[in-house]
């Protein structure tokens, strides 16, 4: 778009952005937005636009994820969603086509529907696809793209590094990793930070895969720990250093 925020301002915005999801889930984005706009005198909305495209990124990222997990877990992924399901393969089929029914006639009726829910969900969907078509428009984005993949990767990297710090959980498998980072995840979209689930979820996960409760919830919340603490000290010094540092710039 032209603009060429600061490297340090961008990174303090992001670190800010941080700290206030942990007390308000999602006002980080409009914080981060609001901070360029303040230090960097980007508009608002379009610094907020880029943001959605990094979101929208984001969540095809999990769903890539996800399928890998499926992919590599399918026999255990099947064995816990499926295992209710008739043994018979007509049922199976005939259970399947009723689905898709189903989902069919709701998404036609979810179209047509004025409830408030609806048309949010109807507008965030719409917004999903404004954000995958604006990266595949905008300039360099080979370099987006790359360092979308690089940044999940090194998420679900942080998580293994991490494994090493217990012997009970130090050999685990990629796969075990993989599952884990997932519902992790999830975790923390539901909440604030994940405070009190994201260890909970990365016990559940772990216990799959022959780790006991008490080294899951271990390393859980060690995981968690060690992210809000950085958190806590990064964001907090950079809501500190923002108006410092540009109070400097402008002297100079």
């Amino acid at each position: 778009m032209g603009y060429k925020p600061k490297f340090i301002n961008s990174c303090m915005a992001v670190l800010i952005a941080y700290l206030v999801n942990l007390g308000i889930p999602r006002a980080g984005e409009v914080s981060r937005a609001a901070t360029l706009t303040e230090y960097e005198g980007v508009p608002f909305e379009k610094a907020f636009g880029t943001i959605v495209a990094e979101r929208v990124a984001d969540v095809l990222m999990l769903f890539l994820f996800i399928g890998l997990a499926f992919l590599s877990q399918f026999d255990l992924i099947k064995n816990i969603l499926f295992a209710k399901l008739p043994k018979n393969p007509l049922h199976t089929a005939l259970s399947l086509c009723l689905a898709l029914l189903a989902f069919y006639f709701l998404s036609k009726w979810m179209q047509k529907s004025k409830k408030g829910f609806f048309v949010k969900l109807r507008s965030f969907l719409t917004g999903l696809a404004l954000g995958v078509k604006s990266i595949l428009t905008m300039r360099k984005k080979g370099a987006f793209i790359f360092h979308t993949f690089l940044i999940w990767t090194l998420y679900v990297g942080m998580l293994y590094v991490a494994s090493f710090a217990l012997p009970e959980t130090s050999g685990i498998s990629p796969n075990a990793v993989l599952i884990a980072f997932i519902i992790g995840s999830f975790s923390y979209a539901a909440t604030n930070g994940g405070i009190g689930s994201y260890p909970l979820a990365i016990q559940q996960a772990l216990l799959l895969y022959g780790v006991s409760e008490i080294a899951g919830l271990s390393f859980g919340w060690i995981m968690w720990t060690s992210q809000t603490l950085m958190i806590l000290v990064f964001g907090g010094l950079s809501f500190a250093l923002l108006p410092l540092y540009n109070k400097k710039k402008k002297a100079e």
